[in-house]
C-alpha cells in the first residue's frame, strides 16, 4: 500500500522530530529523510510531500493527517484521490435507481468501534432523503447527523453491525488486516439485510476499498458470500443507499463513543492524531495499559506513542 500527500511546514517539523531515531542510512534525492517504522517506510521530501509505503501505511498516514488538521485546521488530500477526481469517468447511474449499499465508519479512529451498515433505498425514497440533505451527506455535521438519522432509520430498511475493539483486536491477532475485516463485515450486513425482505433492487453498491478480486479472496473462508456487488470509488457521493449507510454507521458510532465517554467520565477524541495520544496516556495512567485493549485499536501506531514502545 502506498499513500502520499503534502503537509505544512509545522507538521514537517513534527515528523522530523518523531522519526529522528528511525532514519535509514540512505536518503532519496530531494528527501529530508527516509525512515522505517515497523512495517512502514516513510519518506519526507523538501517540498512537503510525504510518502507512506507498507502494510500499515494507512494507519501511519492517518496519524499525520489528523496532526495536520489539529495544527493547521485543514484536511490533506491524498495524491491518488486528486488523480481519481480528475479521471473518474464512470457514467453509471447509481442515483435514480432502487439500490442496496453498504458503508463503514470508525476504521480511521483509534478509539471506538467499527460500524458497518447496509441499507435499501427505492426510487420512492429519493425525495424524502434529499429533503433531509442526504445527497450532500459529507457536508453534514455530527450534530446534524444525530438529528436526522433517526428519521432515516425509521423509514429506510437497514442492517448494522458494531465491531467492538476487543473483537477487532482479536481479529488482528489472528492475522486479519483491516481490509479483510471490512470485507467480512460488509458481507455480513449485506446478507443480514437481504434476509429481512425480498427487496427489489437494480444494484448492490459498495465503496471500493480494495480491488474486487481481493475482496472476494478475503471471504474465501466464509460459508456464505454475496457476490453480485458493483464496486465503485466515492460511492457515498454517487449512491443514496451508500450515503444512508454511511450516515447510519456514523450515528451509531457517535452513540457508542458517547457511551464510552460516559463510562470513562471524559470526552474521547476522535481520529488518530496527537490529541488521541494525549488522551491515551491519561487512560493508561488511570486504568493501566490493558484498558486500551477494550477501547482502542491496538495495532494503530498510537499505541507505540502512548506506551513509548
Amino acid at each position: 500500500m502506498t499513500i502520499s500527500f503534502k503537509v505544512s511546514d509545522n507538521t514537517k517539523e513534527k515528523m522530523i522530530e518523531h522519526y529522528k531515531y528511525m532514519k535509514r542510512d540512505k536518503t532519496p534525492m530531494y528527501a529530508i529523510f527516509q525512515a522505517q517504522d515497523a512495517d512502514t517506510v516513510i519518506t519526507l521530501y523538501e517540498s512537503g510531500k510525504v510518502v507512506f509505503q507498507g502494510v500499515s501505511a494507512d494507519i501511519d498516514a492517518n496519524y499525520w493527517k489528523e496532526t495536520e488538521v489539529i495544527l493547521n485546521g485543514k484536511e490533506v488530500i491524498e495524491d491518488n484521490k486528486k488523480k481519481e477526481k480528475k479521471e473518474d469517468t464512470d457514467k453509471t447511474d447509481y442515483y435514480f435507481i432502487n439500490s442496496i449499499g453498504s458503508d463503514e465508519v470508525g476504521t480511521g479512529d483509534y478509539f471506538g468501534p467499527i460500524v458497518v451498515t447496509a441499507s435499501y433505498v427505492n426510487k420512492e425514497n429519493i425525495s424524502f432523503l434529499e429533503e433531509l440533505g442526504v445527497r450532500d451527506s459529507k457536508k453534514l455535521t455530527d450534530e446534524k447527523i444525530l438529528s436526522i438519522v433517526p428519521k432515516i432509520m425509521d423509514k429506510i430498511p437497514y442492517e448494522s453491525f458494531i465491531l467492538d475493539c476487543k473483537s477487532y483486536n482479536k481479529m488482528q491477532e489472528n492475522g486479519d488486516n483491516m481490509n479483510k475485516i471490512k470485507a467480512i463485515l460488509h458481507n455480513k450486513v449485506l446478507l443480514g439485510l437481504l434476509k429481512k425482505d425480498n427487496f427489489v433492487y437494480d444494484m448492490v453498491v459498495v465503496d471500493q476499498f480494495t480491488p474486487e478480486r481481493n475482496y472476494y479472496n478475503y471471504l474465501k473462508s466464509e460459508n456464505n458470500v454475496f457476490r453480485k456487488i458493483t464496486f465503485t470509488t466515492k460511492a457515498e457521493d454517487k449512491c443514496l443507499s451508500v450515503a444512508c449507510s454511511s450516515l447510519i454507521s456514523r450515528y451509531l458510532f457517535l452513540k457508542e463513543m458517547e457511551k464510552m465517554s460516559n463510562t470513562l467520565d471524559a470526552f474521547i477524541p476522535k481520529g488518530a492524531g496527537v490529541l488521541v495520544d494525549d488522551f491515551g496516556r491519561k487512560i493508561v495512567s488511570k486504568y493501566g495499559k490493558d484498558k486500551l485493549y477494550e477501547i482502542a485499536k491496538i495495532n494503530f501506531k498510537n499505541t507505540e506513542k502512548i506506551l513509548n514502545i
